[in-house]
């Protein structure tokens, strides 16, 4: 979503109203939502071309706030109920994804996140007014500051809103881990059988199953999906009611207490206040942990891609032991040619991941004294690497994962002419005639199998026996 920024001189050619703030006036269009604050934030921050409106998890989070706050306020009688009854009417719609599109302001931006507080302030005021029965911009019957923000600052407002959006996000990066951990895990039941070589350093090693190496897949995935889960409880501590610094200036000592509270309630998962608030204003280690703990997991998809790719590769020419599904043609000159598209696009989701992990834990570091400005990178970065892996682990599961096949002859062939049985049969022949049996074999081209026969090395029963898959894949007793 692009947002078209309109200049003042174009927006007064058309029907608009003209809002105040603390450098002045200026012209508002008359359908906007939004409001004065917000219109200057677009002027100002044209940028990425991603506005808040991109992430509808980040908005449901800044409305559970504003709602939370407002019941509040209330509570501690500093609210009237007429103004309550339209924060909650506004909050509402909010959270059931109407006037999204309202939320302009770039992600990335000056001022700590005050242009989003002040985009979300400017249009629950302004729902509410209407609902209220006011046209938009009639501050004095429902104001964005006063009414909405109260008791309230950006810099607790915000990083809290960002730590619920987050917690809404849980179910659905999750679930996708688990999805795309389970189709894994199908193909390791349904690749039990196919034995094939293993490699280490891209060198032949010892005999394997495709199922125990899908298996690995599986195993490595499912692991990250209880990490993560752990991860988000580090998110559930939050600063609100800590105000500018995290004194709580201008809030009521019952309103921190309250308002966190009301927000368990709202959004469905139990934050809780942190115990320090000038310290939690500040600092973003939790961020970071859990920007960290995405890099791991676009590491791991990377790597399962770097194997799907080389595992797939040929058709005629390279390891050819699995097929991926073909999704388009692959070359504009080459006929014929199908490339492994989904795993390369994987790789680069992933590497971008790392780059966003890097820019957050360069925007943490950069914070002064009692507020870190960098936020809005924050929080841009570490959803847009949520987004990014979740769609990225569907369209693996979907379009690559759930489709591939094997070639069963092709793996054993491999398995047969691969130096790599030697090690099988190191145990009954010994290192030396392994390794002598071994390099006559690459001189020669011979197997080595053949070799081991002509030498009379092992009986051909006992042979039979050792290179039984069963037996080169598993742990077994050594009969000599």
């Amino acid at each position: 979503m692009i947002i078209d920024i309109p200049r003042q001189d174009e927006i007064l050619q058309k029907p608009h109203r003209i809002e105040k703030d603390l450098l002045g006036y200026l012209a508002v269009p008359e359908e906007a939502y939004y409001g004065v604050q917000t219109q200057r934030a677009l002027e100002n921050f044209v940028l990425t071309g991603v506005p808040l409106a991109h992430f509808p998890k980040l908005i449901v989070g800044l409305a559970m706030v504003k709602k939370a706050a407002a019941s509040a306020n209330f509570d501690t009688g500093h609210l009237e109920a007429k103004h309550l009854e339209a924060i909650h009417y506004a909050c509402d719609c909010l959270i059931n994804g109407q006037y999204h599109d309202q939320f302009v302001v770039d992600m990335i931006q000056g001022g700590a996140g005050t242009s989003t507080n002040m985009n979300a302030n400017e249009v629950i005021a302004n729902i509410g007014l209407e609902y209220l029965g006011y046209a938009k911009g009639a501050y004095e019957h429902l104001h964005p500051n006063n009414h909405v923000n109260m008791s309230q600052s950006t810099n607790d407002a915000y990083p809290t809103a960002i730590r619920v959006g987050l917690q809404l996000s849980h179910a659905e990066l999750v679930d996708s881990l688990a999805l795309l951990q389970g189709a894994f895990a199908s193909k390791r039941d349904e690749f039990h059988d196919v034995i094939k070589m293993g490699r280490t350093q891209l060198q032949d090693a010892v005999p394997m199953t495709l199922g125990q190496e899908f298996g690995a897949y599986a195993t490595t995935l499912g692991e990250d999906i209880e990490r993560i889960a752990g991860m988000y409880d580090l998110l559930r501590e939050v600063n609100l009611g800590g105000t500018a610094i995290g004194t709580g200036i201008n809030a009521d000592p019952q309103y921190a207490n309250l308002a966190v509270a009301h927000l368990s309630n709202v959004c469905g998962h139990p934050m809780r206040l942190a115990a320090d608030l000038i310290e939690a204003t500040s600092d973003m280690g939790a961020f970071v942990l859990f920007s960290g703990m995405t890099k791991r997991l676009a590491i791991k998809l990377s790597k399962i891609c770097n194997d799907l790719r080389l595992l797939s590769s040929g058709p005629r020419t390279g390891f050819n032991e699995i097929n991926l599904p073909a999704q388009q043609p692959g070359s504009s000159i080459m006929p014929g040619k199908v490339n492994p598209v989904i795993p390369e696009a994987v790789n680069q989701v992933a590497y971008q991941v790392v780059g966003n992990d890097m820019a957050i834990t360069m925007a943490a570091e950069n914070g002064q004294l009692q507020l870190n400005v960098m936020e809005p990178l924050i929080a841009y970065k570490i959803l847009e690497s949520m987004r990014l892996l979740r769609r990225a682990m569907d369209m693996l599961r979907e379009r690559c994962v759930v489709g591939i096949t094997a070639n069963r002859e092709r793996c054993l062939e491999l398995v047969n002419q691969s130096i790599g049985l030697i090690t099988a049969l190191n145990p009954y022949i010994g290192y030396d005639n392994a390794t002598r049996i071994a390099r006559t074999a690459l001189e020669t081209g011979k197997g080595v199998l053949e070799l081991v026969r002509e030498e009379g090395l092992i009986e051909d029963a006992l042979l039979q026996e050792i290179l039984k898959p069963e037996n080169m894949v598993n742990p077994r007793p050594i009969v000599i």
